[in-house]
């Protein structure tokens, strides 16, 4: 059996073993994010051959982000009772049983259960990556080590719409669902090869299940009672208690955390200001992430008539300079203020969606591609720098329950982001059952006011 301790993994690989374990977890968080946003470009295929409309085929994505967010606070509890090797490895090893078994789905139905049941592995996984570069690396390497892990997390939204629309348009749209698999079983065999054991591990404490439930009954009661928005017109009644419920349900959710000894969600880290306002900005990180992979490709091909394969190139230019830019943000995470970077990045990313904003049905390909760039490249700064600026001040016993936060607190913008922007589009101008290009420009004005507010928080960042 071989050493997999960090001594063992330092014999074997010398110093590169750090860079190789950085290289499977981002194997995963690759996954995770291609799953998210390569069905993108196939909701218009879904939506012709199952007759339903935008806002009951948005729950791909929404039922998927808000899965992810709910299960992504259990990894502090998995990660302290079987370490990051196990728990990365089972997660993906589920993740690829579900991918599949989602290929052949019938019924919208089983493709939203699919779509759920990948949300809440991803979940487990999303938070390992940013765990282990704060484990392994020393602090001046920091953000370098996470602008490489980044990369993953940028490239796939470029390279998911690509692939999305070439499987789309050359086969069928159900080869999106298996196209991570192939990516997830590469990495199960690399987190057994490349991960540590962890070198130690607390007392066994019981996982926080009433809170899990509490926090997965208030996203699945807000986010389903905002989509009933959509069509209000007799359920006004329904809506209403939802409402009630969802609150109801928050407010166990807070009582509980306080009260309870090993809580999902560690208040207290919540109570440092420079942690709290990262969070704040985290949330505007995944509306811009999330609601603009979500509204790109759905714009240009319900909108301006492109193809999948049209959309998913149209995001190609974008992930190609991200991937040039994202080691130089990481880098630049290590010297420079965070607050300033990631203002930066939200100047960037609210000019691009106020660009879409007021765009036309005659505008080139070329000048679409250049605004992708300039959104992505936006959120490229922001995502290191978020990182370093919350977690640098933590304890090394608080990085676990840290780096699970503020995943979670980002892919919570993103369930709610994209539940907004559908709701948008979804009261915005109709024709012959598709929304016009007006629907999509007062989403896109909506996303970049949302964004832009973020810098109040942000501002106040003090690392």
């Amino acid at each position: 059996m071989s050493d997999n301790t960090v001594e063992g993994l330092r014999t074997r690989y010398g110093e590169r073993w750090r860079w190789l374990a950085v290289a499977t977890v981002m194997l995963g968080t690759m996954a995770t994010v291609l799953s998210a946003t390569v069905v993108n470009v196939a909701l218009h295929d879904i939506m012709l051959e199952f007759g339903i409309r935008q806002g009951r085929v948005h729950w791909l994505a929404t039922g998927f982000i808000a899965a992810m967010t709910t299960t992504m606070l259990a990894s502090s509890w998995l990660l302290d009772h079987f370490g990051v090797r196990k728990t990365l490895a089972g997660a993906m090893f589920i993740f690829t049983v579900i991918s599949i078994a989602g290929g052949f789905a019938t019924t919208p139905e089983q493709l939203i259960a699919a779509r759920i049941g990948q949300g809440a592995m991803a979940g487990l996984m999303q938070p390992m990556g940013m765990y282990l570069v704060f484990r392994i690396f020393p602090r001046e390497k920091r953000g370098q080590a996470m602008g490489i892990y980044g990369m993953g997390v940028i490239l796939a939204p470029a390279l998911g719409p690509v692939l999305g629309g070439f499987l789309v348009d050359q086969l069928s749209w159900r080869y999106v669902m298996f196209a991570p698999a192939p990516v997830t079983i590469i990495g199960v065999a690399m987190a057994w090869r490349f991960l540590p054991l962890p070198p130690s591990r607390p007392q066994p404490y019981r996982f926080d299940l009433l809170g899990l439930i509490l926090l997965g009954a208030t996203l699945a009661l807000s986010l389903d009672t905002l989509n009933r928005l959509q069509n209000l017109a007799g359920q006004e009644t329904r809506v209403a208690i939802g409402g009630v419920l969802s609150a109801l349900a928050l407010v166990l959710f807070l009582v509980r955390e306080r009260r309870a000894r090993h809580p999902l969600v560690n208040i207290a880290l919540l109570r440092k200001p420079v942690f709290l306002y990262a969070n704040l900005g985290a949330l505007a990180l995944g509306l811009a992430l999330f609601g603009s992979t979500y509204l790109i490709p759905l714009f240009v091909q319900t909108a301006l008539d492109y193809t999948a394969t049209d959309a998913g190139l149209l995001m190609l230019p974008a992930g190609v300079v991200l991937g040039m830019t994202f080691p130089l943000a990481g880098r630049l995470a290590d010297r420079q203020s965070a607050r300033k970077l990631v203002v930066f990045g939200i100047a960037l990313f609210a000019a691009s969606a106020v660009l879409f904003a007021v765009s036309d049905l005659t505008l080139a390909f070329g000048w679409l591609a250049l605004w992708t760039v300039v959104g992505r490249i936006g959120i490229g700064f922001m995502l290191p720098a978020l990182s370093t600026g919350a977690l640098n001040p933590l304890a090394p016993e608080e990085l676990g329950a840290g780096s699970s936060t503020i995943n979670f607190a980002r892919q919570l913008g993103g369930a709610f982001g994209v539940n907004m922007v559908a709701l948008t589009i979804e009261f915005g101008e109709h024709r012959d059952g598709m929304p016009t290009i007006g629907a999509f420009h007062t989403a896109w004005w909506l996303v970049a006011v949302f964004v832009a507010l973020a810098v109040i928080p942000v501002w106040k960042m003090r690392a």
